[in-house]
Protein backbone atom coordinates (compact mmCIF):
# COMPACT_ATOMS: atom_id res chain seq x y z
CA UNK A 1 0.00 0.00 0.00
CA UNK A 2 1.31 3.51 -1.07
CA UNK A 3 0.50 6.33 1.46
CA UNK A 4 1.13 9.65 0.07
CA UNK A 5 0.95 13.24 2.41
CA UNK A 6 -0.96 15.78 0.84
CA UNK A 7 0.43 18.64 3.12
CA UNK A 8 2.20 20.52 0.54
CA UNK A 9 -0.57 20.45 -1.77
CA UNK A 10 -3.42 21.76 0.17
CA UNK A 11 -5.16 24.32 -1.10
CA UNK A 12 -5.65 27.24 0.51
CA UNK A 13 -8.75 29.61 -0.20
CA UNK A 14 -8.35 33.78 0.81
CA UNK A 15 -11.17 35.49 2.69
CA UNK A 16 -11.09 38.82 1.30
CA UNK A 17 -12.22 37.83 -1.88
CA UNK A 18 -15.23 36.00 -0.10
CA UNK A 19 -15.98 38.69 2.09
CA UNK A 20 -16.21 41.42 -0.66
CA UNK A 21 -18.59 38.67 -2.53
CA UNK A 22 -21.08 38.56 0.26
CA UNK A 23 -20.74 41.93 0.79
CA UNK A 24 -21.68 43.14 -3.11
CA UNK A 25 -24.59 40.24 -2.36
CA UNK A 26 -25.84 42.27 0.98
CA UNK A 27 -25.79 45.79 -1.07
CA UNK A 28 -27.77 44.18 -3.72
CA UNK A 29 -30.42 42.72 -1.67
CA UNK A 30 -30.80 46.02 0.64
CA UNK A 31 -30.41 48.13 -2.20
CA UNK A 32 -33.65 46.01 -3.99
CA UNK A 33 -35.53 46.01 -0.43
CA UNK A 34 -35.23 49.94 -0.63
CA UNK A 35 -36.85 50.57 -3.74
CA UNK A 36 -39.53 47.64 -3.18
CA UNK A 37 -40.26 48.91 0.23
CA UNK A 38 -40.68 52.62 -1.24
CA UNK A 39 -37.65 53.95 1.07
CA UNK A 40 -35.90 55.21 -2.56
CA UNK A 41 -37.95 56.36 -5.44
CA UNK A 42 -38.24 54.35 -8.91
CA UNK A 43 -36.97 56.17 -11.61
CA UNK A 44 -37.05 56.35 -15.38
CA UNK A 45 -40.79 54.76 -15.76
CA UNK A 46 -41.47 56.00 -19.46
CA UNK A 47 -45.16 56.58 -19.34
CA UNK A 48 -44.60 59.19 -15.72
CA UNK A 49 -41.82 60.86 -17.28
CA UNK A 50 -44.19 61.13 -20.73
CA UNK A 51 -46.59 62.69 -18.68
CA UNK A 52 -44.38 65.53 -16.89
CA UNK A 53 -42.83 66.34 -19.75
CA UNK A 54 -46.22 66.72 -22.14
CA UNK A 55 -44.61 63.77 -24.32
CA UNK A 56 -47.62 63.40 -27.30
CA UNK A 57 -48.00 60.78 -30.00
CA UNK A 58 -46.82 61.74 -33.27
CA UNK A 59 -47.61 58.26 -35.18
CA UNK A 60 -49.18 55.33 -33.73
CA UNK A 61 -50.28 51.79 -35.39
CA UNK A 62 -52.44 48.87 -34.15
CA UNK A 63 -50.56 45.44 -35.30
CA UNK A 64 -51.26 41.69 -35.21
CA UNK A 65 -48.66 39.15 -34.96
CA UNK A 66 -49.28 35.62 -36.43
CA UNK A 67 -47.15 32.62 -36.39
CA UNK A 68 -47.64 31.17 -39.82
CA UNK A 69 -46.99 27.06 -40.36
CA UNK A 70 -43.86 27.55 -42.28
CA UNK A 71 -42.24 28.87 -38.60
CA UNK A 72 -42.16 32.49 -40.20
CA UNK A 73 -44.02 35.42 -38.37
CA UNK A 74 -46.81 37.64 -40.02
CA UNK A 75 -47.17 41.31 -39.07
CA UNK A 76 -50.04 42.61 -40.16
CA UNK A 77 -51.91 46.30 -39.78
CA UNK A 78 -55.44 45.29 -37.33
CA UNK A 79 -57.80 47.91 -38.82
CA UNK A 80 -57.22 47.60 -42.63
CA UNK A 81 -55.70 43.90 -42.41
CA UNK A 82 -52.87 44.39 -45.01
CA UNK A 83 -49.30 42.58 -44.01
CA UNK A 84 -47.35 44.63 -43.32
CA UNK A 85 -44.04 42.85 -42.62
CA UNK A 86 -43.21 38.89 -42.56
CA UNK A 87 -39.96 37.23 -40.74
CA UNK A 88 -38.70 33.86 -42.29
CA UNK A 89 -37.43 31.55 -39.90
CA UNK A 90 -33.92 32.63 -38.61
CA UNK A 91 -34.84 36.52 -39.35
CA UNK A 92 -36.63 39.03 -36.70
CA UNK A 93 -35.20 37.35 -33.95
CA UNK A 94 -35.60 40.60 -31.64
CA UNK A 95 -39.68 41.16 -32.91
CA UNK A 96 -39.94 37.55 -31.59
CA UNK A 97 -38.77 37.41 -28.37
CA UNK A 98 -40.11 41.37 -27.50
CA UNK A 99 -43.66 39.66 -28.47
CA UNK A 100 -42.38 36.45 -26.57
CA UNK A 101 -42.57 38.51 -23.54
CA UNK A 102 -45.96 40.63 -24.65
CA UNK A 103 -47.41 37.44 -25.20
CA UNK A 104 -46.10 35.64 -21.73
CA UNK A 105 -48.03 38.08 -19.98
CA UNK A 106 -51.64 37.84 -21.58
CA UNK A 107 -51.47 34.20 -21.05
CA UNK A 108 -50.54 34.65 -17.17
CA UNK A 109 -53.72 36.61 -16.75
CA UNK A 110 -55.66 34.36 -19.69
CA UNK A 111 -56.26 37.04 -22.38
CA UNK A 112 -56.64 36.22 -25.59
CA UNK A 113 -55.10 37.16 -29.37
CA UNK A 114 -58.09 39.49 -30.39
CA UNK A 115 -56.67 42.54 -29.28
CA UNK A 116 -54.07 44.00 -31.34
CA UNK A 117 -50.82 45.81 -30.09
CA UNK A 118 -50.43 49.30 -30.37
CA UNK A 119 -46.84 50.80 -32.02
CA UNK A 120 -46.60 54.36 -30.87
CA UNK A 121 -43.75 56.96 -31.79
CA UNK A 122 -43.58 59.64 -29.35
CA UNK A 123 -42.66 63.49 -30.09
CA UNK A 124 -39.54 63.00 -28.47
CA UNK A 125 -38.61 60.27 -31.03
CA UNK A 126 -38.89 57.15 -28.70
CA UNK A 127 -41.40 54.10 -29.59
CA UNK A 128 -42.80 52.05 -27.94
CA UNK A 129 -44.92 48.59 -28.19
CA UNK A 130 -47.99 48.66 -26.14
CA UNK A 131 -50.25 46.46 -24.85
CA UNK A 132 -53.45 47.79 -23.61
CA UNK A 133 -55.10 44.88 -22.17
CA UNK A 134 -52.15 44.04 -19.59
CA UNK A 135 -50.53 47.74 -19.62
CA UNK A 136 -47.29 46.16 -20.42
CA UNK A 137 -44.84 48.57 -22.67
CA UNK A 138 -41.70 47.89 -24.14
CA UNK A 139 -39.62 50.62 -24.57
CA UNK A 140 -37.91 49.72 -28.29
CA UNK A 141 -35.32 52.42 -28.21
CA UNK A 142 -33.67 49.99 -25.12
CA UNK A 143 -32.17 47.66 -27.34
CA UNK A 144 -30.51 49.98 -29.54
CA UNK A 145 -31.09 51.19 -32.98
CA UNK A 146 -30.82 48.66 -35.63
CA UNK A 147 -33.57 46.74 -33.34
CA UNK A 148 -35.38 50.28 -33.11
CA UNK A 149 -35.29 50.61 -37.28
CA UNK A 150 -37.38 47.12 -37.53
CA UNK A 151 -40.18 48.52 -35.24
CA UNK A 152 -39.77 51.86 -37.11
CA UNK A 153 -40.21 50.41 -40.32
CA UNK A 154 -43.52 49.07 -39.06
CA UNK A 155 -45.42 52.60 -38.95
CA UNK A 156 -45.31 53.40 -42.23
CA UNK A 157 -47.72 52.70 -44.47
CA UNK A 158 -45.50 52.02 -47.14
CA UNK A 159 -43.73 49.41 -45.53
CA UNK A 160 -44.29 46.05 -46.91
Amino acid sequence: MIVREYEEDEITVHKLPLYMMGAVAVFCVALTSAVSLGFVDRTAIAHDVRAAEGVTSVSQRSLKFYDEADGSVRVEDASTRDEVARFGVGYGGFVRSTLRSLVHERRIRGIGAATPFDLIEWSDGSLSLQDSTTNESIELGSFGPDNRAVFAAMLKEETR
